[in-house]
């Protein structure tokens, strides 16, 4: 239930804030959401809070941006929704955009160093990434699978590519298949697939894209509403489509791409911004962006009110028991590839420094990435 009365306004203020400053991924943006609604305005209570966290945590697709997205649609209902998921989105991509511009373009040396050596780091940024998530995900299994599910997404992301995403849901659904749980949960919801695969292939249709912005936004569609298992498992996810699959983009330019979506405030899912934009320009880029985001805003403006039964749904609980290890094993392989595509001997060591930085000395993503970035603009005086 929705309890309206906060003005659109403040919503705009207080969400377009955390867009503006929200650096550091998803546990920075879900600290600054409570710090906003639940403890300096009390609008929301600290039960509903965490509820609400793990109900996205559920849910595919970027977690602290359905979070933004229903507490917004909690204080206003569908206009909250949209305005706060817009206010939260909007800052970190036009960012990424402007930079897209200049790091795919035709820069200068010293960018190309800067992108070279923030580059470089981005492999010591997945195991991070994964790292960070393991243990949760292990004090939560349910059986010895775990530890097979882990292992196939790992694989499968160092080698299959673009088929990264069937291997996820080969896991979910294996899981399903073995424990076969009876619980329907609710029966009133609506995936995004519903409404998104037809506006995508509309609007590709319509741009007489269907030779790069149809794939382009079936790719954006697998980041935004196939993703299990934290914001960085759409790495492996482009990664195979982008440069494998597709070849619009280069290594080193999926590379800066990662690390852009590392050092700007907002979700890490404006990277596929990154993506559109090297493989149909400002108009490839908007559409890859508006179609990652759009299941978020759906799974909320659809089926926010099912958020509590869908928690209690044994059936999608399973099916996250088979692809959450797999999705967070993919993130730890994502770090083959990537690694791979490093071709100087320079960037291993900017590499080796990144992970003393992550693992060792626990600083944070966005130093790390700005000192390997400021290593690569040295290596090209």
């Amino acid at each position: 239930m929705t309890a309206p009365g906060v003005p659109l306004a403040t919503i705009l203020r207080e969400w377009g804030r955390i867009g503006v400053l929200g650096f550091g991924g998803p546990p920075t943006h879900i600290r600054m959401l409570r710090d906003t609604v639940v403890e300096r305005r009390g609008w929301i209570d600290a039960v509903e809070f965490e509820d609400a966290i793990a109900t996205c945590n559920l849910l595919p697709g970027p977690a602290s941006t359905q979070l933004s997205i229903y507490t917004a649609w909690r204080l206003r209902g569908p206009a909250g929704a949209m305005t706060g998921g817009l206010a939260f989105i909007l800052p970190g991509l036009v960012l990424i955009l402007a930079l897209s511009g200049l790091f795919l373009g035709d820069p200068p040396a010293w960018v190309l160093g800067a992108g070279a050596g923030a580059g470089a780091a981005v492999a010591a940024v997945a195991i991070h990434a994964g790292w960070g998530l393991t243990p949760a995900s292990f004090s939560r299994r349910t059986s010895m699978r775990w530890f097979i599910w882990l292992v196939i997404g790992a694989a499968a992301s160092a080698t299959v590519g673009p088929w990264l995403v069937l291997v996820l849901l080969g896991c979910g659904v294996t899981e399903l298949l073995i424990r076969r749980p009876t619980d329907a949960g609710p029966r009133e919801r609506r995936g995004p697939n519903a409404v998104v695969l037809p506006l995508v292939a509309k609007v590709a249709l319509m741009t007489g894209g269907v030779g790069v912005l149809l794939p382009l936004a079936l790719t954006a569609l697998k980041v935004g509403a196939l993703s299990y298992g934290g914001g960085f498992v759409i790495v492996p996810l482009m990664q195979g489509d982008a440069v494998d699959g597709r070849g619009w983009m280069t290594q080193g330019e999926f590379l800066n791409a990662v690390a852009l979506g590392q050092v700007t405030p907002g979700p890490v899912v404006h990277t596929v911004a990154v993506v559109g934009w090297a493989a149909a320009g400002l108009g490839g880029a908007l559409l890859a962006a508006g179609v990652a985001f759009a299941p978020s805003f759906l799974f909320v403006l659809l089926g926010g009110r099912h958020f509590s039964a869908l928690r209690a749904d044994t059936r999608v609980r399973t099916f996250l028991d088979g692809a959450g290890p797999a999705a967070i094993g993919a993130i730890h392989g994502s770090a083959v590839p990537l690694a791979r595509s490093l071709t100087d001997a320079w960037q291993w060591g900017v590499l080796a420094g990144a992970l003393v930085l992550l693992l060792a000395l626990r600083r944070g993503v966005v130093l790390t990435l700005v000192l390997a970035a400021a290593a690569g603009v040295l290596s090209t005086l």
